[in-house]
């Protein structure tokens, strides 16, 4: 669960790399198919789909928290740049005034809500596509079954 929770939370929380998530959640499917990889490979029997559904909900509700925990710091060091290059883009800009309005008006407070806001759709995201992350997880890396002993 700690992988998959990792993956998703890590990868989502980074400025460039977290539009993989536009891509039909990537991360967050991943981190659950992760998360159901890391539980197979420490059982000798398969895994059933439900035991990857469940690791892979556990996995979703854990990157949440983790997207958190990276997302804040990594906005409040970018979002100063983030402003400028804003401000820059509409000093060129002709006929903008509400978007100038709009960019005038972000300031650092933004960053938390933003971490606070994503958390909370990462919470809700995370919980749906990572079990169905899971669940393929599960489904994929299987194991066959044991022989049965005489």
């Amino acid at each position: 669960m700690l992988v998959g929770a990792l993956v998703m939370g890590v990868l989502s929380a980074l400025p460039l790399i977290s539009a993989g998530n536009l891509c039909c959640c990537l991360w967050i499917l991943g981190g659950g198919a992760a998360a159901a990889y890391v539980l197979q490979q420490g059982q000798s029997h398969p895994i059933t789909p439900a035991d990857g559904a469940f690791v892979g909900f556990l996995s979703g509700l854990g990157g949440a928290v983790v997207y958190l925990i990276v997302a804040l710091p990594v906005d409040i060091f970018i979002g100063p740049m983030e402003r400028e290059m804003m401000r820059r883009m509409v000093e060129n800009m002709a006929g903008a005034e509400g978007f100038r309005s709009y960019a005038d008006r972000a300031d650092v407070m933004a960053a938390p809500l933003r971490a606070g806001l994503g958390f909370v759709m990462f919470l809700f995201l995370g919980a749906i596509f990572s079990t169905i992350g899971g669940l393929l997880g599960a489904l994929m890396f299987k194991k066959a079954a044991p022989p049965p002993s005489a």
